[in-house]
């Protein structure tokens, strides 16, 4: 098969990490008494046997069990499939009009347990039900989801240099804007400037926000222009070897603004507090509860309440922008070693403005670390 060429200075994932991880699923599958998992088209199948592909109505996957790998493809897309990286497998297909659902129960067997991919749509589980008993179906979003949680070194460092190319972009940007750019152009240079990088596909997203509108978390829609005083809200990533950046930064070009100056001290007063709450062994929720308690301090919130956080203050990230572990309230997880998560306590002023500062945190056996360097002052990235 022809791969692509690599030409970053760091290493992408390799299939002897890939197979380790095959591993350590089989063994959590085993002690759960699971017979089999079946791997969507999602990013589990990447994170296991390193083949992509995307969802549609005709099911792609990898069955995994004891002693087997076997991919389930469409009959007509065989060939391609051998074009593309993945790890080394049987291949069993089925036919348009046949059932795939029928064919994974065959290779399982008539009985054990067959774990599906939390991320597969409903309407693949409902095949499964008319195939297998309901009681041989399993969620195997809790084992999955616990492997993937912990990264290893090569995906750390994939991480910090995807955070490093966005980060200077970021800077990039700043130094590029003036009163009277539109939005839509920051982001077409953001998506040029990840493409000029290497980034996979290049932006992953792109919110620009300016004035009243970074007080909407996600940005508004329609074109917006930069005027002189307004508040300047940017949050981008892009992907390396399918990992995620993903960093926001807000700040003003003049200065003056005092509300924006204590809003700004406050929110990274709260971000540092989330950072110093990340010990080994803490609750995940503990670390929302230290930013909230820095907002309340200065007069914000209680709870979700506005001006204040509206929402969680970060969320994991890895193959996926959103994925385990969540720093949310009622999360009793336990940090560990190889836990990444993002850092944003995002602080709203509803039709004022909003400043959110994103970097992330990686956990290692001494604590907490910043993939990124925070932001320092109101005026810089």
């Amino acid at each position: 098969m022809s791969l692509p060429v690599w030409s970053h200075p760091v290493a992408a994932i390799t299939d002897e990490e890939r197979r380790n991880r095959l591993s350590r699923l089989r063994e959590r599958m085993q002690a759960h008494g699971i017979a089999a998992t079946l791997l969507g088209p999602t990013e589990s199948l990447l994170y296991f046997t390193g083949l992509v592909w995307h969802l549609s109505e005709r099911l792609l996957g990898a069955v995994v069990t004891d002693d087997k790998l076997t991919y389930i493809v469409p009959g007509f897309e065989r060939s391609r499939v051998e074009t593309l990286a993945h790890l080394p497998g049987e291949i069993a297909v089925w036919e348009e009009e046949e059932s795939p659902a029928a064919l994974v129960s065959r290779l399982v067997g008539p009985s054990g347990k067959l774990a599906l991919d939390d991320a597969l749509p409903l309407a693949f589980y409902h095949a499964f039900n008319r195939e297998m008993a309901a009681t041989r179906l399993v969620d195997a979003g809790p084992v999955i989801r616990a492997l993937r949680a912990i990264k290893s070194p090569a995906e750390i460092a994939l991480i910090r240099y995807a955070m490093g190319i966005t980060l200077d972009i970021h800077r990039k940007v700043h130094d590029t804007l003036a009163p009277g750019i539109a939005a839509s152009d920051v982001a077409r240079f953001i998506d040029q400037q990840h493409r000029a990088a290497g980034a996979d596909g290049g932006s992953t997203f792109c919110i620009v926000s300016f004035g009243a509108a970074t007080a909407l978390p996600h940005g508004a829609d329609g074109e917006q222009i930069l005027q002189a005083g307004d508040v300047i809200l940017v949050d981008t990533g892009c992907r390396i070897d399918g990992y995620h950046s993903d960093l926001t930064r807000t700040y003003m070009l003049d200065e003056g603004n005092r509300e924006f100056v204590r809003a700004w001290a406050i929110e990274r007063e709260g971000q540092q507090a989330v950072f110093d709450a990340a010990k080994l062994g803490t609750p995940c929720e503990s670390l929302d509860v230290a930013a909230r308690n820095v907002f309340v301090r200065h007069g914000l919130g209680p709870d979700y309440r506005l001006p204040g956080l509206p929402h969680r203050a970060g969320h994991g990230l890895g193959l996926e922008i959103h994925e385990a572990p969540y720093i949310v309230r009622g999360n009793e997880t336990a940090l560990a070693p190889g836990m990444c998560f993002s850092n944003e306590p995002m602080v709203v002023f509803p039709g004022t403005f909003g400043v959110r500062l994103e970097d992330h945190i990686y956990m290692t056996e001494d604590g907490p670390h910043w993939f990124t360097t925070p932001a320092e002052n109101p005026y810089a990235v």
